[in-house]
């Protein structure tokens, strides 16, 4: 009997121990109404643009977590599109309850690829936010009792996306123009 009690509790421990906390990737959600906008302000739109949460132990090991979602259409441009898909995101090595210290969104333009990565190598618009936090994940309960409710991107700030580098490159040029004829 006491053999049954000791494997008992050293399985309570264990799933305990494997639980992982989420969060709920839609920055619609309240206390996370920050939107993501283009580069001249227009607010993100359709399928012609993604987002993807990423996570890590530090800011130098952010990888994505979950698959890139598309952007609400009309008056909720710029929010993540949830319709239809689990917007549950599980964030590796933070157990439930507990604090993702290290949380970044990335989005950009989808004809850039299928990854933030490809969208920056193509020269695609594409941009992040600062690294912010999310307390009190959800997830299943240690002690067998409810699941906790998924915690909401409380501390994420809305940001832009950076223009095409040829924009950039264009608009370095007009200065330098500029200042050259103020010179003479």
């Amino acid at each position: 009997m006491k053999k049954l009690l000791l494997v008992a509790a050293c399985i309570v421990a264990s799933v305990g121990a494997l639980a992982q906390g989420n969060v709920l990737f839609d920055n619609l959600k309240a206390g996370a109404t920050q939107f993501i906008s283009d580069a001249d302000g227009t607010k993100l739109s359709g399928t012609g643009f993604l987002a993807q949460l990423y996570a890590g132990a530090d800011a130098s090991s952010l990888a994505p977590v979950g698959a890139a979602l598309s952007f609400r259409t009309g008056a909720a441009a710029g929010f993540v599109s949830t319709a239809g898909v689990d917007a549950t995101r599980t964030i590796p090595g933070v157990p439930t309850g507990g604090t993702a210290s290290f949380l970044q969104i990335r989005a950009w333009d989808a004809t850039g690829g299928a990854t933030y990565d490809a969208a920056v190598g193509s020269g695609k618009h594409f941009g992040s936010s600062a690294i912010f936090s999310a307390a009190n994940l959800g997830g299943p309960d240690a002690g067998g009792g409810p699941a906790h409710t998924p915690a909401n991107l409380t501390n994420f700030k809305g940001f832009s996306l950076i223009p095409e580098p040829s924009t950039i490159a264009l608009g370095v040029l007009g200065a330098a123009a500029l200042l050259l004829r103020r010179r003479n």
